[in-house]
This record gives C-alpha cells, structure tokens and sequence, in this order.
C-alpha cells in the first residue's frame, strides 16, 4: 500500500487528484472507482472534426491537415507511465515555503511526489498551457504570409469560445497612461478535459471523460502599455483562493462564493470565465481575454512548430515520465515534449523546482524559434501550425477570430525577448492543510501584482512602495474627494483566526470602536466566521468609493496593498486578517530600508525568455552517464 494511503486510509480519492493517466498512478482499487461528479459544472462543447485530423474544405491549402496527422504518427507514450506497476502513489511535502528559484506551482506533477487535497501525488499541469501564450504569436508568424478566405474561415470554425466572465465581480479595465496605450492582460489555462479519444489516450483514465475539467495550469500574460515588455505570472494548482459567485451561461447554474477552495476547481464553476473572475478577485488585475489549451493540444502545437531545442548537461532516463535524452542540446517535439515538460525526478533535486526551470526554459525556446521562424518557412508547416494552435484552443468571443488572434500576435512579437520576464506568485504552506495546500506569500504576492496593475517591468527598478508607484502625485481637482466619515459605513469581520492560532475574540468590536472614534459612526460587526492571512478592505468600484476606501485606509494606517475594488461589492467591508491580532491601529511595516527586487520577491525568481545558454542539472539519480 503506497505510503500517502497509510497516512490518510479515509481518504476519499478522486480522479481527478491522481494525474493525467489516472489510471498508472495507483495501483489501489480506489483508484479507478471514483468518479467525478459531473453535476459540478458542464461540459465543455466538442470540438469541431477539423482537431481530429481532417484536412478541412477541399478549397484549402495542402497541408492544413498535418498537425494532427504528425501527431498521431508519434511512436512515443505520452503517458508516465505503462503499467500501474511502473506508477506507485507516493506522497510528498509541501515543498517548503516557496522561496528559491522558481518557487513555482508547488502543485506542479508529472503524477509523481506531491500532495494533492485528497493526500496522493500531485500530477502535471504545466504541459497543457506552457504553449497558449505562443499560439498567437504563432498565428501572426502564418498570417504573414498571407492566408485565403476559405482559409481563414476554416481556422475561425477550429477555435472554441466561451464567455470571458462568469462572476459578479467584474473590474474596470486598465486605464490609458499618458500617450493613450493601454495595457494587455490574457489569462492562459491548462484543462484536463478528456472529451475526446485523443485527450483520453493522453490524459488517462476512462472514468473522467465527460466530467467536468479542472485548470491545473494558471498564468497570466501582462504585456506592457507601450509593448515594450511581458510579465507572465503563474499560480500554483493548489493556491488557496476565494472563489466569487460565478454563474453558468449554457445552463444558468449560480454556483455560490466560496471562502477558500483551490484556485484550479474555479473553472467546475461554469466555465473558464470563473477562472477570469477568480484572478481578478485575488490580484485586482483586470483581465481583457483568456486562451485554453487541452492535453491535444501540447502535443498538435509541438508537432506543428517543428521541435523546440532543449539542453541537459548529462544524459537522463527518467522513468516517471519516460523522458530519455543525450547529454547536450536535443530538438523535442509531440509527446517527447509532453515528457519534458512533466518531469520533475529526473532534473535537479526531483523537485517542482527543478521541474518549473524546464518548462519555463521550454518556453522561452519556443518563443524564440516562433520570432526567429526558423522552422515556419514552409507553407505546408505554416498553415499545419495555424491549423494546430486553433484547433487547440478555447479563448473569449472577442479573441475568437483569427483577425484578433493575428492582432494580439503581432503585439506580442514586437517584444523583445530579453524583455519576457516569467515568475511565480510567491507562496507559503496554507494554514488549512499546509501539507497540500500553498497560500498567497504575505506583502510579496500582493507586491507583485501591483507591479502588474501598475504596468511595471519586473526588469526596471522599481520604487519601494510599489502600491503608489503607477499613481500621479500631482491632485487632479476633477478627482473625486472622499466624503465626511460619518455618511460611510465600514463593516468589519473578524479574520484573526487559522489552523494554529485561535481567533481574537472581540478583535472585530475593537476596531468598530476605533472607526466610530475616527468618526465613521455607521460602522458595524459581521459575527460571520471567517480566516484570512492579510487584512484588506473591499469597496464598490468607482472613483468616489475608492476615495471613500483610501480615506478609511488612512485613518486606520492601512497599507495600499489591503485596498480591493470590487464590483460585486456594495458596501465597504474590513476582514482583520491574521497580521493585525492587536492594536487600533494597523501595524507598521519595520523600516528595514530599500531592498532588491530578489530580496523582495524571494520565492518568484525571474527568467527572461532571450536565455538561450540555459541547460537542466540532470539529477545524479537518473543521469545515463
């Protein structure tokens, strides 16, 4: 019996915490017997029979067919393993607290050792979306070379679509800077699906298919106002979040808000237009469109680029996820790729670190073949890659034509690649079930999502209060001025309490007292339990509320980073969170002067995507020589 069974014997275990093929990770009865409930969201819509192979309209140009037909050719197992025998459930820590290099999903798997909320390993996520943010770029590369109608029609009928936002919490988007120029933020998905025989074969067992996905790999792609620069931000699976309320447009379920739940079953909750909403409630980063990629679609997309040069600097066989390689630089592509960028014991310590270094060096390779076009000048191979990255994915109605996908393309290969900047959201151990789970990293997470809301690189020095950092110390008199303190109403929650430490009793009547001192005498409790790490006040969206919610900020000495604009919200609500269990006033930071960006971010190391010396540490334990 694996080990995680003997710790947790009543766990209840579900497919979808076993890994892509489920049915190699365990050998326990368990294993295969429980299914999703499918009730918890809906299917995703099938996918035209273009993803399948099919050449298209007989008007089309040869070649739009071989994605697929390159793919179904591959001789290689895109599965970790062959038998339940060579994939054994193990268990795993919590992988620290998020600092180091990468400090990544520390949820990532390639379905080996890692804890999962049911106890079991952790399995692969990144696989599935580390190719979305180049689709695309991929698209502008084909559309350069011109493209028929027919075509172009045929390419719009591959792509899926699904609406941007399910919640009720939808933010403004980014305001213009001085010249006019607008920020891009894309959230790109990885899912699970198994709603087709390809997606089965590469994603596991039988008694998945049909349920509802989960979004195992979440980043978001910030591309500057002026296009001079990327920031994609990952998340890890397992980071818990709240969940808005979210409603389902095929069949118009309302899935009600959830305080803390993982941050990948957003997308049960209707759709990837939960996931929207669910990163705009944690960040306060408003999202213009998402992309969607599925297990297919790794594989077609590789295939169809040609191969993306990778490097080791020994030889590796690593038996989880079959990857086997010479020492030095090989061109991967398919189900090889799969393998690369699921292993996780054959490189470093046979740790997610080392696992986030490879498929983020993955990345950066293939964004620099699709800028060089080095293996896009064949006609045949352009529109097989335009064929691929359509059939491949599920975007918002307002990307969901290859007109607008060309577009965002060009935006996105007029940044340098010395200027792609990939990071992880710093995180700690969450206190529910430090185990499995990660939370959000106190001060740095927040810092750097305002070094996204405010349209700063993560290569440009950046002042030490980034909160106030994209805002004009100039008053503008048309600005909207906050009101007197009596005519607003701060409702004030008591989040002190965690796993470890008991909630302050009373603490919310304390801070009640203190704002009707200050004079906001309309203030009142919410006996509602809740927990939270950091304090933050919630406001309606708006120019006067959030002038009303920077004046309550003030007077209780909150930090920039505790204001949230909402705008499901209604009121203005406190939640004393974990890092203010005493005193009327919120406590203020040590002043232990400017610090590094590396200092600041300590856990969400950096990479840019113009590193072409890069090479994986094989891990001794796995090397062939």
């Amino acid at each position: 019996m694996p080990e995680d069974d003997e710790q947790q014997p009543v766990a209840v275990v579900r497919p979808e915490d076993l890994g892509w093929d489920d049915s190699l990770y365990d050998d326990t009865p368990a294993a295969g017997g429980a299914g999703r409930d499918r009730d918890d969201a809906p299917q995703r819509a099938d996918r035209p029979e273009q993803a399948e192979g099919a050449a298209g309209p007989a008007a089309l140009p040869a070649g739009n067919g071989s994605a697929s037909e390159t793919s179904g050719e591959s001789d290689t197992s895109g599965a970790d393993g062959d038998s339940a025998g060579d994939r054994p459930a193990t268990g795993g820590s919590a992988g620290g607290d998020g600092t180091g290099t990468g400090g990544t999903d520390a949820a990532d798997g390639d379905g080996g050792d890692g804890p999962t909320p049911s106890g079991r390993q952790r399995r692969p996520r990144w696989a599935r979306v580390l190719i979305a943010g180049s689709a695309a770029l991929a698209l502008a590369v084909v559309g350069a070379g011109g493209a028929g109608w027919y075509y172009v029609q045929h390419l719009n009928g591959n792509l899926t679509k699904s609406d941007l936002h399910l919640g009720d919490n939808k933010l403004d988007k980014a305001a213009p800077n001085d010249r006019g120029q607008t920020p891009l933020n894309i959230l790109l998905l990885g899912s699970d699906a198994r709603d087709s025989e390809e997606n089965l074969r590469l994603g596991g067992a039988a008694d998945t298919v049909g349920g509802p996905p989960i979004a195992d790999v979440q980043m978001l792609l910030h591309v500057s106002a002026d296009r001079s620069n990327m920031t994609v931000v990952s998340i890890p699976r397992d980071t818990r979040v709240t969940i808005p309320k979210c409603t389902d447009p095929a069949t118009g379920r309302e899935f009600d808000m959830v305080e803390s739940d993982t941050i990948n079953h957003s997308l049960q909750r209707g759709g990837p237009g939960c996931s929207v909403a669910t990163w705009e409630e944690l960040t306060g980063i408003p999202i213009d469109h998402f992309m969607m990629l599925d297990f297919a679609g790794v594989v077609s997309m590789a295939d169809a680029v040609g191969g993306v040069p990778v490097c080791v600097d020994r030889g590796v066989d690593d038996p989880k996820s079959h990857l086997k390689l010479e020492a030095g630089e090989t061109v991967i592509k398919g189900e090889q790729a799969l393998q690369w960028l699921r292993t996780r014991h054959g490189f470093g310590d046979g740790s997610d670190v080392g696992r986030t270094k490879a498929q983020h060096m993955y990345l950066s390779s293939m964004v620099r073949e699709l800028k060089e076009g080095a293996r896009l000048t064949d006609p045949g191979k352009l529109n097989a890659l335009a064929n691929a990255a359509t059939n491949a994915l599920t975007v918002d109605p307002d990307l969901g034509s290859v007109n607008r996908l060309y577009d965002l393309g060009e935006d996105l290969r007029d940044v340098p690649s010395e200027r792609i900047n990939m990071i992880t959201m710093p995180w700690v151990p969450a206190p529910q079930n430090p185990a499995a789970h990660v939370a959000p990293k106190p001060g740095a997470a927040e810092e750097l999502f305002a070094l996204v809301r405010n349209d700063i690189a993560l290569d440009e020095e950046y002042p030490d209060d980034i909160a106030e950092a994209g805002e004009d110390t100039d008053a503008d008199e048309d600005a909207a001025q906050a009101r007197e303190p009596a005519e607003v109403a701060v409702t004030v929650r008591n989040g002190t309490g965690s796993v470890s430490l008991p909630a302050i009793t009373g603490r919310a009547s304390v801070v009640v007292a203190e704002l009707a001192a200050l004079g906001y005498v309309q203030s009142h409790v919410d006996e509602r339990p809740i927990s939270q790490a950091e304090t933050s006040l919630t406001h309606p969206t708006g120019d006067q509320a959030e002038a009303d919610a920077r004046a309550v900020a003030a007077a209780l000495g909150l930090p920039d980073r505790a204001l949230r604009s909402s705008a499901s919200a209604e009121a203005f609500t406190l939640v004393i969170g974990v890092d203010w269990r005493e005193g009327n006033q919120f406590p203020a930071a040590p002043d232990a002067g400017p610090s590094e960006p590396e200092e600041r971010l300590d856990s969400a190391e950096a990479i840019t995507a113009d590193d072409d010396s890069a090479c994986m540490v094989v891990n001794p334990l796995h090397a062939t020589d």
